[in-house]
């Protein structure tokens, strides 16, 4: 138990001086941080500065892109979307391959194929032929 707290004394005292040793950002990084965010403001205010009659391809791709935008924002955002994808794969395996409990969709759409003229097509019947019942 004393080592524990020994432990706990000594990484506290880590902590706090971590704590008191702000780290600085290097004048010459924060130099080429702000002149690349403005390269990248001045590129982004030059495509919007040309009319959409000019470009009418980048027009459309921004639309879509925008459009596409507030549907993941109206959802709730990528969390969201990955749930929705789940639940599409779950509905479309339900779908294909149907517990025993559901009903068969090929049966609604009147694919469903022809049992009758198997012999052994149904459950019964293989208990009733089975070793088990002898």
């Amino acid at each position: 138990m004393a080592d524990t707290e020994k432990d706990i004394d000594l990484l506290e005292a880590l902590f706090e001086e971590a704590r008191r040793d702000q780290p600085t950002l290097p004048d010459d990084l924060s130099a080429r941080i702000l002149a690349d965010a403005a390269d990248v403001q001045a590129r982004q205010a030059a495509a919007l500065a040309v009319p959409p009659a000019q470009n009418p391809a980048g027009a459309l791709a921004a639309s879509a892109i925008g459009m596409w935008r507030q549907f993941r924002a109206a959802v709730g955002g990528w969390p969201a979307m990955g749930g929705m994808a789940a639940a599409c794969a779950v509905g479309l395996w339900i779908g294909l391959a149907p517990p025993s409990f559901l009903p068969d969709p090929a049966e609604f759409t009147q694919l469903s194929v022809d049992t009758t003229a198997l012999p052994y097509d149904s459950y019964d019947l293989a208990v009733m032929l089975g070793e088990e019942t002898e």
